[in-house]
C-alpha cells in the first residue's frame, strides 16, 4: 500500500528499510538463472558469497550460501559458470542491500544449454528475423569496414590480413570487445550499433576463433541477435570454425565460415578483378574487329558492284531513257494537236455554214421592229407606214410597211 507522507511527516530511514525488507519477504523462494561473475570461498568461512548476473540486461544481484551447498558442486562450478539457484531474496536493512540467500545451485549443462538455444530459435524464426528476404547484400567494394573482434585476436589478423592482401586499399574501422564471457555480449551489441550509426561504414564482419558451446554463447544472444537484424548495414557472421553455427550466423546477411572467408567474402580479389577487366577488354577489343571486318567485307562488296566501277552508266541509261520518253510525249502531243486541230477545222466550218451571216451572204435578210423583236408573220409587221430595219450581208436599211 502507498505510504501518506509529506515533508512535513516523512519517514525515518529506518522505517523506509523496514518497510521495504517487509516487502521483499512476500516474494518467497525463486528460482534464478544467471552467469557467476564474481565467486569469494574464503578459507575456513562457512559462507560463500558470489555475484549472478544477467548477461544480456547488464544486471547483477549479491548471492550467499553455505558452504555445504556450494561445495556439491564446487568441482564443475567456475567464474563464467551458468547456473539455476534456488534462493530467498533477503534485504539487509543496515545497510539497504538485497541479496539472495541460496539453499540450492544446479550447473546448467549442455544439453540444456542447447534446449534453450533451439527454443530461442524457433521463437526468432517465427517472428522472421531468419527469413531470406531480410538479408541485404553486401556492396561489390566496400571503402570502410567495421570489424568487431578480441583485442589482438586471431579472428582479428586473419581479417586484416586476408583483406588487405586481396584488396590493399581497403579500410577498416575495428572495435575491439570482450568475445566470451559476462561482458561479451553488452560490448559486441554496443560496438555494433556504434559502426551501425557511422554512414560511411559499408559492411560490419563480427568475427570471432572457435570455441566451445559456452564461449560462443554470447553470439546466440537474442539481445545481439535483434540488434543485427535492426542494422541498416550488411553484417557478416565470421564465428567460430566450419561445425559452429550460433544464431548469429542465421540473422547475419551473409555467414562466412571463418574470419579468413569473411575476408574473402568482403572484398574481391584485385589480382582476379585486374584479370576480369583485362579478359573484358580481350572481349571488346575482338567484338569491335569482328565488327570493322564484318562492314569492310561488305563495303568491299558494295564497291565490287557495276554501279559503283561505272556510276555514269546508270545516269546515262536513265538520260537515254528520259529522251525516248520526252520524244515519245511529243509525238503523243503532236498526233493530240493534229486531231484537236482538225476536229476544231470541221467544228468551224460546221458553225460557219450555220451561221446566220452565212444565210444572209445567200440574199436573205431579217426584219426587225423598232424594239427588237424579229418578223417571222406578215401580222408582226406592224400598221402600214411604221419603219422596220432590214439586216442584209451587206449591212442594214430601213424599210417602212405598205398597205
Amino acid at each position: 500500500m502507498a505510504l501518506q507522507t509529506s515533508a512535513e511527516a516523512p519517514l525515518p530511514v529506518g522505517d523506509v528499510s523496514r518497510l521495504i525488507g517487509g516487502w521483499i519477504d512476500r516474494l518467497g523462494a525463486v528460482w534464478v538463472e544467471g552467469q557467476i561473475t564474481q565467486l569469494s570461498r574464503r578459507p575456513g568461512a562457512g559462507v560463500v558469497f558470489l555475484t549472478l548476473r544477467d548477461p544480456s540486461h547488464d544486471i547483477s544481484v549479491s548471492v550467499t550460501c553455505f558452504r555445504q551447498v556450494f561445495d556439491r558442486i564446487a568441482d564443475v562450478v567456475t567464474e563464467g559458470a551458468r547456473v539455476v539457484v534456488l534462493a530467498k531474496p533477503e534485504w539487509y536493512a543496515p545497510r539497504g542491500q538485497l541479496s539472495l540467500r541460496a539453499t540450492e545451485i544446479r550447473p546448467v549443462g549442455i544439453g540444456e544449454l542447447l534446449v534453450r538455444l533451439e527454443l530461442l530459435k524457433k521463437s526468432l524464426a517465427g517472428e522472421g528475423l531468419f527469413a531470406l528476404d531480410r538479408k541485404k547484400p553486401l556492396p561489390f567494394l566496400p571503402q570502410l569496414i567495421g570489424l568487431v573482434c578480441g583485442r589482438a585476436s586471431a579472428a582479428e589478423r586473419d581479417v586484416l590480413e586476408n583483406a588487405r592482401r586481396r584488396w590493399p586499399a581497403v579500410r577498416f574501422e575495428v572495435r575491439n570487445t570482450a568475445v566470451q564471457g559476462v561482458h561479451a555480449v553488452n560490448q559486441v551489441v554496443q560496438a555494433v550499433r556504434e559502426l551501425d550509426e557511422l554512414p560511411e561504414v559499408d559492411v560490419i564482419v563480427v568475427a570471432r576463433g572457435g570455441g566451445s558451446v559456452e564461449d560462443l554463447l554470447p553470439f546466440s544472444d537474442e539481445q545481439l541477435i535483434r540488434t543485427v537484424a535492426a542494422c541498416r548495414t550488411p553484417v557478416v557472421s565470421a564465428i567460430g570454425h566450419e561445425p559452429d553455427s550460433p544464431l548469429l550466423d542465421l540473422v547475419a546477411d551473409v555467414r562466412a565460415s571463418t574470419p579468413t572467408d569473411a575476408a574473402k567474402r568482403i572484398v574481391p580479389d584485385v589480382g582476379e578483378e585486374l584479370d576480369r577487366v583485362q579478359q573484358l577488354r580481350d572481349r571488346a577489343l575482338r567484338t569491335v574487329r569482328g565488327l570493322l571486318d564484318r562492314e569492310e567485307r561488305g563495303l568491299a562488296h558494295a564497291l565490287g558492284r557495276p554501279s559503283m566501277g561505272h556510276p555514269q552508266r546508270m545516269v546515262d541509261e536513265r538520260e537515254a531513257e528520259v529522251d525516248a520518253l520526252i520524244g515519245r510525249g511529243r509525238r503523243v502531243l503532236g498526233h493530240l494537236l493534229d486531231r484537236a486541230d482538225s476536229e476544231l477545222a470541221h467544228t468551224r466550218a460546221r458553225v460557219v455554214a450555220l451561221s446566220p451571216a452565212a444565210t444572209l451572204e445567200r440574199g436573205y435578210a431579217v426584219l426587225q421592229r423598232a424594239d427588237g423583236h424579229v418578223v417571222r408573220d406578215p401580222a408582226d409587221a406592224g400598221a402600214a407606214g411604221d419603219a422596220l430595219r432590214a439586216r442584209v450581208s451587206g449591212g442594214e436599211f430601213v424599210v417602212r410597211v405598205a398597205e
